[in-house]
Parts: C-alpha cells; structure tokens; sequence
C-alpha cells in the first residue's frame, strides 16, 4: 500500500475502506498511526520473544498496556507511543537478553512490520484484523482487571499466542479458529472484570442519575477507570467540589463502595462524540481516564487532564501517584456555574437510570419467568454498544421508542444515550428499559440470557430475544465474537458493518451466524416480532 498511513479499526474509517491521507477520521495523524503500527510490532515481537522462554507477569502487563495504548482514541501523542514502544522492546530483551547481542540473528523476534498484515490477501487480513483489533478490547478490559490486582493466566498467556500468529503465515483454516478463541478467552477476561469490580465496589443496585449540575466548583470524569473514580472522590472530599460522571462512567453512580460518596452528584453530558461541543467553554475540568478522548478544542484545552494510557499532546498528564491536586486547582480555579444548570438527555429527559446488572436481574428471575410464561412481557431486546457521529445512528431511538410496550430494553455501552431519557414506563412491575452499565457489562446479559434459557429448557438462541449491536472501535470487536463464540445467531449490526471483515469472512458470519446490518427500525422490529 503507498498511502500515508492506513487504518480501518473503527467504524468510521474514511469511505467505510480505510484512513490513508494525512490523518484519520478520528483525529490522529498519520505519524501517529504509524507509531501505532511500529508499536504493534514490537509487540508482536516481545510476544515471540515469550513463546519459548520463560516470563513473569510484567511481560503481560508490558503486552496489556500497549495493546490498550492502540484502541481508538486514546493515545494522540507522538511521544509517549514512542516511550511505550521502547518499553516493550526492553522488556523483550530482558526476556531474550542474548539476542541484542547475536551475531548470527534468526529475525524470529524481531519487531514485525504490521504492513504485511495490511498488504495481506483480504480474507487473511481481514481475520487478522479481527484477532488483532479484538485482543486491543480485550486488553482494556484486562487493565482494568489488573488496576484491582485482578489477573489470569489463560488470558494473559492467549495475549502472546495471538500475537504471535499475526506474526505467523497461515491460512484462513488456522485463522478462523483463532479468531473465536478470541471471543472464548474475552468471555474469561469479562468475567474477571465483573468479579474485580463487584468485590472490589460492591453489586451495582439501580439508581436514579439527574442531569443537573449544581452550583459551585466541580470536575468532569470520563472513561472507564473505577479505580480512578475512587481515588478522586477521596481527595475531593470536603473540599466543596462535587463530581459527575460522563460517557461510560455513568454506571458508576450504581455501585454501593462509590456511591456513597455524596458529592458524587450526577451524570454530564451525553456520549463521547458530543464532548467537542458539551466541553465547550466548561467552567470545570475534565479527567479522561480512558476513550474516548477527541481531539481537544483550544476552548476548554487548559482544563483537560489525562490518566493511564490516555495522551495527548500538551495536556497534563497525572502519572501512576494518582495526585490529582492540579484537576483539583483547576476545579476551585474555575468556580464551576454560578447558578445550578439543568441539563438533558438527546430526548429532553432530565435523569436517567442505571444498575441492571445481572446481580440486580437475576434477583427477580423468577419474576421475569413469570411474567414470560404469562404473557405479559412478550419479547426482549438487547440494543447496546458504542455510540459514535456517523449519521443513521438515530435508527436506534427510533428502534427503541417504536418496541411494543409489552417488551423490555436491555443496555449497555455508550449507544445507551440514543435512549437511555426516554420514559417508557414498566412492564409486569419492572422499567421497560434496562441499564446493564459499561461495554464490558456485556458480560452482564449474557449471564441474564443464559440464565433466562436455563430456566426455560431452552438455547439463548430461542429465547424471545433480539439482539441490536452498534459498534465503533475494538471493543466491540472482542464482544461480537464472545457473543459468536457462545453461538449467538441473528444478530443485527450497524450503522454499517465493519471495513476489515472480507466479502468472503463476511459470508461466513452471515451462513454460520446469520449476522446482518440493521435495517430500518419499522423493518426489523417486525422481523423480530414475527419470530415469536
């Protein structure tokens, strides 16, 4: 490929093809991309490093981190991509100290060129693509996990095999394989995440989230980081600034050990892709702690703050210490509204819900068994995942306000503030819609389904279930295939299908899957509808 740089990760990657000009559609330059690139490389070259050579548990936390640093929208920053790439190259030369210094080199672990994958044939591309962009979700969720002092060894150790086979000349039989082990060992990795969290904070019970700020100084946090959250409310304490929850940290407010914080106040804002406009000219920081970070608008440049992975250029970065004094200054600093400000959702709401998690669900199953067996729930749909700007993405409020009343909405993820103010009411004594939290709650309905199946004697697949995806970065990935490595079928896609799954691999998910994109909500309704 003679192009720039090239990438087509995301959902909105340029034409639905790729990103191969100046920059992406996502902000980052082409050097950046291909520091990403150069990065994944040498990766990939530790990983080989680890095939046949003893390590312990830093190589995998060297592995977890990089691979986070390359999902979509979290690193910007050209200098710290370099720092991390060198980092993975000393550790693999701690590793195989001998080969820095051979004479007669293998080349077997050296950095690898990621172009081979893109320059690829596109059926083999596209399942390495697949694997690759699947184990960067599942490396967030694996941080995560490790923040806690969480860790497994299968997940940690299908890291290196991973790698190491997009270093590897196979063919689609051997590939395909692979690409649903990534969705098996996701479903470990999720549940490792749950049981970090829900030890760690408690089991989210639901909660009512307005959406007004309240007067006075206040700070801004986003992303995925519990850890985070927790360390802020700490030293916030006392110190009259209260703190809201934006994007997908909104299901924080639903667990016990964080909630009890009082000056834990609210939700701000909507999904990620907003936050050039809802940040504008804000009169408080905002501290990213994971994606999605866009790129920064010079209105509300000075009061932006990262943490972890997340970099950007010239923007403080509050290091491993977590001394979050200088969000805290910029708190006090900027006063915050000088009246209580009411905000709403995209639908005119004025608070939302969250807390649906399956500890909350399973708990009154034998409810919803009842209300199934009498009718008077009469089907479920699952519409979740990552919201994101390209327009059609109103297909799924339209989906959700148009679902019969005698339906339940379960959710999760970022696209959840498509609907997630709207008043839908209750169903047989419970909300017809159901916030399930964070994209890696996803874990969360599929405990629900499995649960729900076994009470029926019956596959998830017959259950009166429906399932509507939206996907924008990695992620997403690494949850559609968990969901085809349980065996799932029939679910629906969108707002378009992603640019690195082949016509050929394509065929495959639709013949073994029946995977499609979705449609218009009138359209799929009653197809889902007419399976009852």
């Amino acid at each position: 490929m003679d192009n720039k740089m090239f990438c087509f990760q995301c959902e909105q990657t340029a034409g639905c093809s790729g990103c191969t000009g100046n920059a992406g559609v996502c902000g980052k330059t082409a050097d950046t991309a291909n520091l990403q690139d150069e990065l994944t490389g040498a990766l990939i070259g530790l990983a080989r490093a680890c095939e046949n050579n003893p390590h312990d548990e830093s190589v995998t936390d060297v592995l977890i981190e990089g691979l986070f640093t390359t999902i979509t929208n979290v690193n910007f920053n050209d200098e710290t991509i370099k720092e991390i790439t060198e980092k993975v190259r000393k550790k693999k030369y701690e590793v195989v100290p001998n080969c820095s210094i051979c004479t007669a080199k293998c080349g077997n672990t050296d950095d690898y060129d990621v172009k081979k994958i893109w320059d690829a044939d596109e059926d083999i591309r596209s399942l390495k693509s697949l694997i690759l962009f699947g184990i960067r979700g599942m490396a967030a969720y694996a941080y995560h996990a490790n923040v806690l002092g969480y860790r497994d060894d299968t997940v940690n150790n299908f890291f290196i095999k991973a790698l190491c086979v997009l270093g590897y000349d196979m063919g689609k039989e051997a590939l395909l394989p692979i690409t649903m082990e990534v969705g098996e060992v996701n479903l470990r990795c999720m549940e490792l995440l749950d049981k970090a969290n829900t030890e760690t904070y408690g089991t989210p019970t639901p909660v009512k989230v307005p959406l007004t700020v309240e007067k006075g100084p206040f700070i801004v946090i986003t992303g995925h980081d519990l850890y985070d959250l927790k360390q802020l409310l700490e030293q916030t304490k006392d110190k009259g600034i209260n703190i809201y929850t934006h994007g997908e940290m909104l299901p924080a407010h639903a667990y016990p050990e964080l909630k009890k914080y009082t000056h834990l106040k609210g939700n701000f804002g909507t999904a990620w892709q907003n936050q050039q406009k809802e940040f504008d000219n804000i009169p408080a920081p905002v501290l990213f702690t994971t994606n999605c970070l866009m790129p920064v608008k010079e209105s509300y440049a000075d009061r932006v703050f990262t943490t972890e992975v997340v970099s950007y250029p010239e923007m403080v970065h509050i290091g491993e210490d977590k001394d979050f004094t200088p969000v805290i200054e910029k708190a006090l600093e900027l006063g915050g509204y000088d009246e209580d400000k009411h905000f709403t959702g995209i639908n005119g709401g004025h608070e939302v819900v969250t807390g649906f998690a399956h500890g909350t669900v399973l708990s009154v199953a034998d409810k919803v068994v009842e209300a199934v067996k009498n009718g008077d729930i009469k089907h479920f749909f699952l519409v979740g995942g990552c919201d994101g700007a390209r327009p059609g993405r109103n297909y799924y409020t339209e989906f959700v306000k148009q679902t019969p009343k005698n339906s339940v909405i379960l959710t999760l993820a970022c696209g959840k503030y498509r609907f997630n103010d709207l008043e839908l009411g209750e169903v047989a004594g419970l909300p017809r819609i159901m916030d399930m939290g964070q994209c890696n709650d996803a874990f969360s309905a599929i405990k629900v389904a499995v649960a729900l199946a076994g009470a029926f004697d019956c596959s998830v697949n017959e259950l009166p279930l429906s399932i509507v995806l939206s996907w924008y970065e990695q992620k997403a990935v690494c949850i559609l295939l968990t969901l085809l490595h349980l065996g799932i079928n029939n679910i629906h896609l969108g707002p378009t299908l992603p640019a690195f799954v082949s016509p050929n691999i394509l065929d495959f998910l639709v013949e073994n899957f029946g995977i499609s994109p979705i449609g218009t909500p009138e359209g799929d309704l009653k197809k889902f509808l007419n399976m009852d």
